[in-house]
């Protein structure tokens, strides 16, 4: 019997003085390393189910692990709900006694999912045997965005294509198939590596102008929104001069003159009456009029005149960026166009982009700002749903495509030690790469179809519990929707 997460938290909340202690397996070598070589095949020739969900929504933070989560949680509320105190070979797993603070950590369904890009593999064996374990095997965001896109395991790098470098259906296209609006939204460059897999195919995520090319002219696809606006800075100032990183010239004058399918919006007021209005335009272009990020990239005293971080320094230290819509405004405006699109249904993506940028970086401030910002956007769908849909036809899912940065306790290593905090101080939490990891992220669903997700974790990690592959969570709205 596998247990899940937040089924071994609710057991150990009995015991409140030292939550609960589980022992491992007798060797770790008993959990076999995960592959599905199997599953990496589609299964094409299914044909939509006559049930399962009408809206199926996914959010996805990218680079968020489960300490992610927790970081911003401890400054929101003083309180975690992940922690963990594990010896390497982890025999014994000692839980901090959690509370749950976010919306989705009251999801029914709490499992974990596996994130390696093909070709490599999750062994809990190498991940807990020693420190540096997760190190191994690091994946890209585009090779994970692919999977959660089109339920295929692929290379690190690839948008939208196989190990081949053939392309792959999406859920953005399977949803257009059936005759549901989509759409996908983003904190980052709209071209960049997640948004990006789940509407385009290209051999390369560094591609930008061919792949926003193809998201411009050669899909139906409703709403794209994101950054990436060539007249504008990081701290939202009008450049003097244009800066074609994201999208080329040509793109930018056909999307700004009106010349593609879709309606150009910038402001936040152009957002927000498109969250509330009872008609809306059928393809949407949201491009903030900042360059890549919505907040993340502005200047403030927290960094230094070289752009590193300040030690230490508070989350919001920094004056946010004004003139630029927040990401549930964004999201908000999103749905409203796609359920005015669409009688079948929809689809949409939401990314908090930039929670990987500041892990990156190692700025524990900009992260927990980022994951709050995720956190608000999340709760912004929730309520979506329970006003204008229900659980019983829309499937919602929060993820992450990988982890970013390693971030722990400031005291880990050989061993893993919880993260502590108070509310409204930076917690006691330090990094140890400026790249990916391999360590498995959080999955919560909740909806029609999320017990069928929950089914899909067939693996056990000895820390995370019950855990899938990536690319069953597509899999899983494929397997409602069918694969023509």
């Amino acid at each position: 019997m596998h247990l899940t997460w937040t089924g071994r938290l609710a057991a150990g909340t009995a015991t409140a003085a030292l939550a609960l202690t589980l022992a491992a397996p007798a060797s770790l070598a008993d959990s076999a390393p995960t592959a599905a070589p199997a599953a990496d095949q589609p299964r094409d020739g299914a044909a939509p189910a006559d049930f399962g969900p009408k809206n199926v929504i996914f959010l996805i933070g990218d680079g968020m692990g489960f300490n992610q989560v927790d970081t911003a949680s401890l400054y929101e509320h003083g309180v975690s709900y992940h922690q963990v105190d594990v010896e390497p070979g982890a025999r014994d797993v000692v839980r901090q006694q959690g509370k749950a603070t976010q919306v989705y950590q009251h999801f029914p369904v709490g499992v974990a999912a596996a994130t390696y890009q093909h070709g490599a593999g999750y062994d809990p064996a190498v991940e807990w045997g020693a420190f540096r374990g997760p190190m191994q095997n690091r994946p890209d965001s585009a090779a994970t965005a692919t999977a959660l896109a089109t339920g295929v395991r692929t290379y690190n790098a690839a948008i939208g294509v196989d190990a081949d470098r053939k392309p792959v259906r999406n859920l953005t296209e399977r949803a257009q198939e059936l005759g549901k609006a989509s759409g996908v939204v983003s904190s980052v460059p709209f071209t960049h590596a997640t948004p990006a897999s789940f509407v385009a195919h290209n051999e390369h995520r560094n591609n930008y102008h061919s792949i926003a090319r193809e998201m411009l002219w050669e899909h139906e696809i409703n709403v794209v929104m994101g950054g990436g606006h060539p007249w504008y800075d990081g701290d939202a100032q009008r450049r003097d001069e244009p800066v074609f990183q994201y999208l080329a010239e040509q793109e930018w004058n056909a999307l700004s003159g009106g010349e593609t399918q879709f309606e150009l919006v910038e402001t936040p007021e152009e957002f927000a009456a498109l969250a509330t209005a009872e008609t809306t335009p059928e393809h949407v272009f949201g491009m903030p009029q900042v360059a890549a990020t919505l907040q993340y990239d502005r200047s403030g005293p927290d960094r230094a005149a070289d752009g590193t971080p300040v030690a230490g320094a508070e989350p919001f230290t920094a004056p946010k960026n004004t003139g630029v819509p927040r990401l549930d405004e964004m999201a908000s405006a999103a749905l409203n166009i796609l359920d005015n699109a669409s009688e079948e249904g929809l689809f949409l993506m939401v990314e908090g982009g930039a929670i990987d940028w500041a892990s990156h970086a190692n700025e524990l401030n900009r992260q927990i700002e980022e994951q709050i910002s995720f956190n608000r956007t999340i709760e912004t769908v929730v309520d979506w749903v329970e006003r204008e849909s229900s659980w019983a036809e829309t499937l919602v899912v929060v993820t992450a495509d990988h982890e970013t940065g390693y971030l722990t306790s400031t005291d880990a290593d050989p061993g893993w030690k919880p993260i502590q905090g108070e509310k409204g101080e930076l917690p006691r939490a330090t990094w140890h790469t400026g790249g990916h990891t391999n360590a498995l992220v959080p999955v919560y669903a909740k909806g029609v179809g999320a017990t069928r997700i929950e089914q899909y974790a067939r693996h056990e990690d000895p820390v995370r519990g019950a855990y899938l592959e990536n690319i069953d969570i597509a899999e899983t709205v494929f397997d409602y929707w069918g694969r023509p």
